[in-house]
């Protein structure tokens, strides 16, 4: 008979969070994919790309996300049981409550092992790699380079400015700064600068034709040679834009930070080249394993909805005052873990907080069931 009960109420919990999760992931990430067009329209880089490096950060939105769906997956399941007096039938046939609290109180164990190997194996890694994937993209759209009367600087080295876009597709005053990125029919390398009367892309939208214009071309002594032409064409193929490149805090693997405090190894990126890039690696690294542990502190404070000594006016009100104290505890641990990089002692607090806590909620719970003479 226990462990049916054990099993119906986690597979009611596992229903809840599961759809909280998705739905909240799926919001949260269409908006993120939204802001990721840059790295099209602005960028240039291909589709793929696009559609690659979004995927990837699904892992990053649910690590994020898997907190507040545990806190809402918990909530609703202990109301769900309370509405349809599923509570009452347990309590009458004798069931503890305790024994309800020490089974939420596993569940978020189970929750807190998944959101740990998320935060430190799983998403780091697919962050890692959706950065290796723009480090090793190329230009793919060089229309999103010709942008009608503004300055584009997107490629490292080199500066495009067109005064109009045609309807045909055809660009006209063509401005070009390059610092020896691009090799034309009549010029190689060098700085130079380009200007050309028209010009349009050819249907593989990596070679850029240019009409009537001029190349001023520096030579290594100082001296300028101009060079008209009739046509010349520029192929941009090959080309990275400026868009990062570097992993960040974020996207560096947890042993690579552990091994960063431990030596602060000062050839490893994101480590040692400043005292703030290594207190931003160990807040980074305390929010990894830190986080998860909130999880049981929020999983006792819901359990206090089991109480039957609610007065029945103010019963609907405690579903939202222990959701909001659930909340402030995760916005307050989010807060925390920003200073807990400061020292060894903030480093201490920030893990000792809920381990301290739960101990004290936990002889709460059990003080507040035993005046309900529940056995």
């Amino acid at each position: 008979m226990k462990n049916r009960i054990n099993k119906y109420f986690f597979h009611e919990f596992i229903r809840y969070f599961a759809v909280v999760l998705f739905a909240s992931v799926s919001i949260i990430w269409t908006i993120q994919a939204v802001n990721f067009l840059d790295l099209v329209t602005e960028d240039g880089h291909a589709f793929r790309i696009y559609i690659e490096y979004s995927l990837l950060t699904i892992t990053k939105v649910a690590t994020k996300l898997i907190p507040l769906s545990f806190l809402f997956a918990t909530i609703l399941t202990i109301l769900k049981f309370e509405k349809e007096n599923e509570l009452i039938i347990l309590w009458t046939t004798g069931l503890n409550k305790i024994r309800v609290v020490n089974l939420i109180f596993r569940i978020s164990l189970l929750v807190m092992f998944f959101q740990l190997v998320m935060s430190t194996t799983i998403t780091p890694e697919t962050l890692n790699h959706s950065r290796s994937l723009i480090k090793s993209s190329e230009l793919q759209f060089v229309p999103s380079l010709l942008k009608e009367r503004q300055f584009n600087d997107t490629v490292q080295g080199l500066t495009i400015f067109v005064g109009k876009k045609n309807d045909d597709g055809t660009y006209k005053n063509i401005f070009i700064r390059d610092e020896g990125k691009l090799v034309t029919q009549i010029a190689v390398g060098g700085s130079s600068t380009i200007l050309s009367k028209s010009g349009y892309v050819l249907q593989d939208e990596k070679i850029l034709v240019l009409l009537n214009g001029i190349i001023q071309k520096m030579d290594k002594d100082g001296s300028i040679n101009i060079i008209r032409f009739e046509e010349t064409t520029i192929n941009l193929s090959g080309l990275t834009t400026k868009t990062i490149s570097e992993a960040k805090v974020q996207e560096t693997s947890t042993a690579k930070l552990i091994a960063c405090i431990a030596g602060r190894n000062l050839f490893t990126h994101n480590c040692g080249e400043n005292e703030k890039t290594l207190k931003e690696s160990k807040i980074e690294l305390n929010k990894r394993f830190g986080m998860p542990f909130f999880l049981p502190l929020i999983a006792l404070i819901c359990c206090f909805l089991l109480s039957s000594r609610h007065e029945k006016k103010m019963s609907g009100i405690y579903k939202y005052i222990y959701g909001l104290i659930g909340f402030a505890i995760l916005v307050g641990s989010e807060v925390i873990v920003r200073y807990s990089g400061i020292s060894g002692m903030h480093t201490l607090i920030y893990y000792l907080l809920p381990i301290c806590l739960m101990p004290l909620i936990y002889l709460f719970l059990i003080r507040t069931f035993k005046y309900e003479n529940i056995k």
